[in-house]
């Protein structure tokens, strides 16, 4: 370990699941020092210290780590990232784990997105761009279902429809455009529909090198079968075994040609670039970029971490990630997101939580708070949409799933939902997508 100065405090941005595991994984390395959370939740508060910040303020952010001596800021959400906060950072002579604000338009604008795609040869659906509806339904109705309409801006992970007919295409595009999704919606993407198994590989980079986590598979409808409407997330698994060793090979191939990109761009992209896949019979092609870490991809990837993560952070923060090498555990990894009622639609908040000891109790169980608090009783209850990440981590996939379930039922709140089928196609083959 080469950190100067330790032990080194930490200011994580955000709030949920992916925060918590963030904080956990960094207090697990011997030169951690204090980890402050803004604004943090439930679990972090037990774990760490929260504060009360302006966490899109690069400002804010900026003055308190100056005054309390905080020498690395990692940003978690995409808003932050977007609004400068990381460029803020930075200027104070703080080093900072996320990209800058132009960097971050590789998630913050799809245009942006599918346009540097393009211009850097990476592979990705056909699709066009609108700001009125007259264009994008004269575009829409050009071309056959299945389609996807996705608002441009950031919409909290729920601003894509996959249309299965026209109708549903067109009921989206003027969704976006009537203003559900704010300024988010004003532009208008509209994209072929790729076919075939979904696939995330993040990866850390300082700007020049990347250094690749594992593959993982998450689900993002919020019914079983992958019905119903798309949500943040329900549940991830990693590794993922139907991704083969020349897939694989291709997709790193795309994110250090994406470095590259950015590179020649002149473009200093520090943090983690998340490149989300489709495994279509051409093979892999993106279908987004995110400029973080994803949620709740991190509560099974930074369990399988052997590597201190510190290190990995506040190295590629200070743009020297050097020749270091990460070490993964062999170990699978399947995560359950228990949810309140009605999520990703409206949902109530201030339900007690109870069970999380027992859970925690059984080998290889890690639960991370996403939508939680701290009540004025000082009672642990639900407040947000996801909840919590019951992460299960054991030598097969079958193992870890059957531990991951046994795990979410000694947890209850009122209203507690979940999908039941988390990583039930893993071991199926490709012929569980056709």
């Amino acid at each position: 370990m080469s950190l100067p100065n330790t032990p080194l405090d930490v200011l994580i941005i955000g709030a949920g699941g992916r925060e918590h595991a963030i904080t956990r994984a960094l207090l697990a390395s011997p030169d951690c020092g204090r980890v402050y959370v803004a604004p943090g939740n439930g679990g972090t508060a037990i774990d760490a210290l929260n504060v009360a910040l302006a966490v899109n303020d690069g400002s804010a952010v900026a003055a308190f780590a100056r005054q309390n001596g905080v020498r690395l800021v990692v940003v978690g959400p995409e808003e932050p990232l977007v609004k400068g906060v990381a460029d803020a950072v930075r200027a104070e002579g703080i080093a900072c784990f996320g990209p800058s604000a132009v960097a971050a338009q590789i998630e913050g604008s799809k245009r942006f997105a599918k346009q540097f795609m393009d211009a850097h040869s990476l592979p990705t659906a056909a699709w066009g761009y609108f700001n009125d509806s007259y264009s994008a339904l004269e575009f829409l109705y050009q071309h056959e279902a299945p389609i996807v309409v996705k608002a441009d801006g950031l919409a909290a992970g729920k601003g894509v429809t996959v249309a299965t007919s026209l109708a549903e295409a067109e009921a989206a595009v003027k969704e976006c455009l009537d203003g559900r999704f704010g300024e988010a919606g004003a532009t208008v993407l509209i994209e072929e529909a790729l076919s075939g198994p979904e696939c995330s590989l993040l990866v850390f980079t300082d700007g020049q090198r990347i250094l690749p986590m594992a593959p993982a598979q998450d689900h993002k409808r919020a019914g079983e079968g992958d019905t119903g409407p798309n949500t943040g997330g329900m549940g991830v698994y990693s590794p993922v075994p139907i991704v083969s060793e020349p897939e694989h090979a291709r997709m790193l191939e795309i994110m250090e040609q994406a470095i590259n990109g950015f590179i020649s761009d002149g473009i200093d992209y520090r943090g983690v670039l998340y490149g989300g896949f489709m495994l279509t019979a051409e093979g892999p092609k993106l279908l987004e970029f995110n400029a973080r870490f994803g949620d709740p991809e991190t509560q099974v990837l930074l369990p399988r971490l052997n590597s201190d993560l510190l290190e990995v952070l506040y190295k590629a923060a200070v743009g020297d990630l050097g020749a270091m090498q990460l070490d993964w555990s062999s170990d699978w990894a399947v995560s359950v997101v228990l949810a309140s009622a009605g999520y990703p639609g409206s949902y109530q908040t201030g339900h007690a939580i109870s069970g999380i000891a027992a859970a925690e109790a059984l080998p290889g169980i890690t639960v991370y708070h996403a939508g939680t608090a701290i009540d004025e009783h000082s009672q642990l209850v639900t407040a947000g949409g996801r909840v919590l990440n019951v992460t299960a981590q054991a030598a097969s996939f079958k193992a870890a799933q059957e531990l991951a379930y046994q795990a979410v039922d000694k947890i209850d709140f009122s209203g507690k939902q979940y999908r039941r089928d988390i990583g039930s196609r893993a071991l199926m083959g490709r012929a569980a997508w056709d």
